[in-house]
């Protein structure tokens, strides 16, 4: 079981959004110093839900603050950005960390970024498989070459290419981010790991994952690959004495940061958004998730590990919205929560 930590440079009400990014940053040195085995970074544009406009971006600037702990985007949004320069980072970044980064990628939202950025609409309802596809051609093959209804272009090099890496590994990971069985099915057929929501339980997310098997052993992928692909979910941990204390922290801070984060998101074309009851939205987070004492967060961890199938965990550590508490609670998962994993 491989245990990380999931930073969204959470903006809190109150605060200002360089208070964010340093806690952020600070919060993933303070996770290679707990023993953590991973960060994994979210990507937002235009709201305080998280400041980090390029995971990616985030990304280098950790891989070159830290030694060992790998860093990975949770997610890299591709209808907003094209397939080609974010592999082309994704394969700096692989090459130069000693094989310490992870891509993860996803589909996003309906939100004005795809105006902004001038994709559109097209690019979130019809164009994503489109994009995954080139993007991780280009991270697998020498020269690549495009004509879809995208993307079209002549053969080009691919450089720097993955595979002349001194690492082990030919190149960076994908790992998909999957909500809905549509998701699901992408990932399955092209064999890549996915990304499982905070907002789903274990029953949930087991059945996602003996979808992607059957899926993927009907694709034709390898047996071993198909049982121990490496998928990855996301949570809420908040480590306290008392389980009341740990839960207290985070219906404390996170309805507040969860309404004014999720309630600035605009629409690119001017569709409704029920937006979740906050306060509700924070309890089940502290149901379904390690908040409380460390051993319950340990057994928690386990039987989800168990119930589920999922061997990486992705956790957001920063609900209580102060840095020092953020940092004593990544302290606290290292030394206090780990050692019961083995």
């Amino acid at each position: 079981m491989h245990v990380g930590s999931f930073v969204l440079a959470a903006q809190f009400p109150g605060q200002g959004q360089g208070e964010a990014l340093h806690r952020a940053v600070r919060s993933a040195e303070v996770a290679e110093e707990a023993g953590l085995d991973a960060v994994w970074l979210a990507e937002h544009h235009f709201v305080p839900y998280g400041t980090c406009p390029s995971a990616i971006t985030l990304a280098a600037l950790l891989l070159g603050r830290t030694r060992r702990i790998r860093v990975g985007t949770a997610v890299s949004v591709l209808p907003t950005t094209h397939p080609v320069a974010l592999g082309e980072q994704a394969a700096l970044l692989h090459m130069t960390s000693g094989g310490r980064f992870s891509l993860g990628v996803g589909r996003g939202g309906p939100w004005v970024d795809l105006e902004v950025f001038g994709s559109g609409l097209e690019a979130y309802e019809t164009g994503y498989p489109e994009s995954l596809d080139l993007l991780v051609r280009w991270l697998r093959e020498p020269s690549v070459a495009a004509s879809g209804e995208r993307f079209t272009f002549r053969e080009v090099p691919v450089v720097p290419r993955p595979s002349e890496s001194l690492t082990e590994t030919a190149g960076p990971e994908v790992v998909v981010a999957c909500t809905s069985p549509q998701s699901v099915r992408l990932a399955a057929e092209r064999g890549l790991p996915m990304l499982l929501g905070m907002h789903v339980g274990d029953e949930e997310k087991a059945e996602m994952v003996a979808l992607w098997r059957r899926l993927a052993r009907a694709a034709g992928h390898p047996p071993e690959q198909v049982l121990d692909a490496g998928h990855v979910s996301a949570g809420v941990c908040q480590i306290a004495d008392r389980r009341t204390d740990a839960v207290e922290t985070l219906t404390k801070a996170m309805p507040g940061w969860l309404k004014q984060g999720l309630g600035a998101h605009v629409t690119v074309d001017g569709r409704e958004r029920r937006m979740r009851d906050p306060l509700a939205y924070t309890e089940l987070l502290c149901g379904l998730h390690p908040v409380g004492p460390p051993r319950l967060c340990a057994d928690r961890l386990a039987a989800t590990s168990e119930r589920t199938g999922v061997s990486r965990f992705a956790l957001l550590t920063e609900g209580s919205g102060d840095l020092a508490a953020t940092e004593e609670n990544i302290r606290r998962l290292g030394t206090e929560v780990l050692p019961h994993l083995g």
